[in-house]
C-alpha cells in the first residue's frame, strides 16, 4: 500500500498545468486551472479566490447573542446571520473583527477569543473563515455600509436552540457558530 504523504507529513504532489484568470471583482476572482493533482489525475478546477473573512459571535453580559438579519441576493431572501465580512487586504483579523462587530451591530468588544478557523467551500473557494467570540460589549453606534440594510437582534441560547431546531438559521457560518456556543455551554 502506498503511505498518503499527508501522513507523513509531506505536501501532496500537486501543480498547476495552466491558469486562466476568468473574472477578478472586488471580492472574489474566479479562475480555471487545469491542474495535475496527487496520484497523477489531471483535471480542470474552477476556483473562486477570496482573502479570507471573519465570523464574530458577540457574547453579551447576560449570555444572550447578537445577529444580524439582512437581504442576500444570491439567494432571494434575509437571513438570520452572525456578524461577519471579508478581512481588507493588510488588515488582522483581529481588527477586521472589531470593524464589522461595529459596523454591524452598533458595538465594540473589551475582549476578541479566537475559535476556531474553516473553509465553508473547499471544493472551489480558497475563502478561510475566522470564529471570534467577542465579549465586554458596549453600544455606540452602527456604522453600516452604504449598501447594508440590517436589522439586529438579540436572542437568549434556548430562543437559539429553537430557531436551529425549526430551520430559522440556514447561513453555514452560523450554523457553525451557534453549534460551537451550544456545545461549549
Amino acid at each position: 500500500m502506498v503511505p498518503n504523504l499527508e501522513d507523513l507529513g509531506l505536501p501532496p504532489l500537486f501543480r498547476a498545468l495552466r491558469s486562466r484568470s476568468i473574472y477578478q471583482g472586488k471580492i472574489v476572482g474566479l479562475k480555471l486551472d487545469r491542474v495535475l493533482e496527487p496520484g497523477g489525475i489531471t483535471t480542470t478546477r474552477e476556483v473562486v479566490s477570496h482573502p479570507g473573512s471573519v465570523v464574530v459571535l458577540p457574547r453579551l453580559a447576560d449570555g444572550s447573542v447578537l445577529l444580524v438579519r439582512q437581504f442576500r441576493y444570491a439567494i432571494g431572501r434575509s437571513l438570520w446571520e452572525l456578524v461577519a465580512g471579508a478581512i481588507d487586504p493588510g488588515e488582522s483579523v483581529r481588527a477586521a473583527a472589531l470593524r464589522e462587530l461595529t459596523e454591524e451591530t452598533g458595538y465594540s468588544a473589551r475582549s476578541l477569543r479566537p475559535l476556531l478557523r474553516f473553509y465553508p467551500s473547499p471544493w472551489f473557494l480558497t475563502e478561510r473563515m475566522h470564529l471570534i467570540e467577542a465579549t465586554g460589549l458596549t453600544f455606540s453606534k452602527a456604522q453600516p455600509e452604504p449598501d447594508e440594510r440590517i436589522r439586529v437582534g438579540r436572542f437568549g441560547l434556548a430562543e437559539l436552540r429553537k430557531m436551529l431546531r425549526t430551520g430559522k438559521i440556514v447561513d453555514g457560518k452560523t450554523l457553525i457558530g451557534l453549534q460551537w456556543l451550544l456545545n461549549s455551554v
